[in-house]
């Protein structure tokens, strides 16, 4: 050491200096406490769960004060330290192995501090599940093979709907039965129609109803066929049902003999409507408009607002009286002034037209009259005479069984017998007479009154409709020849 002061001894004065400093620097760096020794000070001492405030062993000011008191902080209140990249490592592979469906049922989501816990309870399903109704089946035996209780039953009956409904079910019927999780009914339903069902409803308070309804959306639909053997299989090969078949040859039965008039060649088209509801098929609708060519004749009919059909024209479809008063297979004799009669084998006049049909089938007035003789004899058997007015009467003979009364008013197309083989006659059929001023005509080719034109104040709607309908049928075939 006296060698070291006897070298700083030896240096010029500004070097002694220098020197000087520097060791008092020195000596100042080695012994004051780093920080990483303050930090590791900080956190032992926070590792003990409570922070002395104004007290410890070094406040030696603060016990001359009477302030000797420490105040332990919980940790819990303190501020969170951010979790290290290890420890977020370590939580998010844990989580990964956790099933999320199970972790949103059964744990708890904590908001807020640890006192701070809510449950998210989960929320109850619906199963349902289609009976179908069996033969002998009743809504107690239904709701039994469903695990329902007579009590079901009984208060479900005392709503009126289902008290109508439901104790008529039928065979082949759908019930839907809906229940909750804990297997308790929640609703029935019940289809009315195809576009009509029934709900059933349970509440707190009791059992509820009421009849759900679809909305029932038209369409237009067209069609068309050219007649090759018969009218039957045109309709049928056009994507006709039975019904609209016969619905068109009502709506021409006026003008066209369906079984005698109709010819290879002819033809028709019409537009009719089709029915939806949410998208799937319902039931056909009303045939719009359509068009007839029967031998060079071409026949139109629109139908306007009031359900009735006119020609594109405006006249009525309806004549005063019908063509043909029951609907035949064939005609076995027809009117011939000097036909030989097939019993007696003499010449006789044939003043009317013998139309051949099973035996049962319902004859219809040709027209609105008065019914002027119902009665039986041993060569018209059953018959009946019809006035329709001063000019015109009809008479129908060899009935199996008459349907109305002397002196009866009756409408057109009104039933009034059915055809048989009672009288002098050799097979079951109709024979119709048809008389204007008292001589007999052709009933097959007499000119019949002129029909009605529809009347003053629907006639421009009537026309606008018309010429709408017609033009978009001509614009559909154009376009179905256009694709032939």
């Amino acid at each position: 050491m006296g060698k070291v002061i006897t070298l700083l001894k030896l240096l010029p004065k500004i070097h002694q200096i220098l020197l000087s400093i520097l060791v008092l620097v020195t000596l100042t760096v080695v012994f004051l406490p780093s920080d990483d020794a303050q930090a590791s000070k900080s956190a032992n001492r926070s590792l003990t769960g409570t922070i002395n405030i104004g007290n410890g062993p070094d406040a030696s000011n603060n016990e001359a004060n009477g302030d000797a008191h420490a105040y332990p902080v919980p940790l819990a209140f303190r501020t969170p330290q951010a979790p290290s990249a290890s420890e977020i490592a370590k939580q998010t592979s844990k989580s990964n192995d956790v099933n999320l469906s199970d972790t949103a049922l059964s744990s708890p989501t904590v908001l807020g501090t640890t006192d701070e816990v809510e449950t998210l309870e989960p929320v109850p399903s619906e199963h349902s599940k289609q009976f179908i109704v069996q033969k002998g089946d009743t809504l107690a035996a239904l709701f039994k093979r469903a695990g329902l209780s007579a009590r079901d039953v009984y208060e479900i009956t005392q709503l009126p709907k289902a008290k109508k409904n439901l104790l008529k079910i039928m065979p082949g019927e759908e019930i839907v039965i809906v229940k909750n999780d804990a297997g308790e009914l929640t609703k029935v339903l019940y289809h009315l129609d195809p576009i009509s069902t029934l709900s059933i409803s349970k509440a707190p308070n009791g059992y509820s109803e009421e009849v759900l309804t679809k909305q029932v959306e038209s369409r237009t639909k067209f069609a068309s066929a050219t007649i090759s053997s018969n009218f039957w299989n045109a309709g049928v090969g056009a994507g006709l049902t039975p019904n609209q078949i016969m619905q068109l040859a009502t709506i021409f039965g006026w003008d066209i003999d369906f079984a005698l008039d109709l010819r290879q060649g002819d033809n028709f088209a019409i537009l009719f409507e089709e029915e939806y509801a949410d998208g799937e098929f319902l039931r056909n609708g009303n045939i719009l408009a359509a068009e007839f060519n029967n031998q060079g004749d071409n026949y139109t009919a629109v139908r306007y607002t009031d359900g009735s059909y006119y020609s594109a024209e405006g006249r009525s479809m309806r004549k005063a009286f019908l063509r043909s008063p029951v609907d035949f297979k064939y005609v076995s004799s027809s009117f011939n002034p000097r036909r030989l009669h097939p019993v007696t084998g003499q010449v006789k006049a044939h003043r009317g037209v013998d139309y051949v049909a099973a035996v049962g089938t319902p004859i219809k007035a040709a027209g609105k009259g008065r019914v002027i003789k119902s009665g039986y004899n041993q060569y018209n058997g059953n018959y009946v005479f019809i006035k329709h007015n001063e000019t015109y009467t009809t008479k129908y003979l060899h009935l199996k069984k008459r349907k109305v009364k002397q002196g009866q008013t009756v409408k057109q197309g009104q039933i009034i017998g059915t055809l048989g083989s009672t009288g002098r006659v050799t097979g079951a059929h109709l024979h119709y007479e048809f008389i204007v001023n008292g001589v007999h005509r052709n009933p097959r080719t007499v000119k019949l009154p002129q029909s009605l034109p529809i009347e003053k104040q629907h006639k421009s709607k009537f026309l606008a409709l018309s010429k709408q309908l017609m033009a978009k049928l001509e614009q559909n075939k154009q376009l179905r020849l256009a694709a032939q």
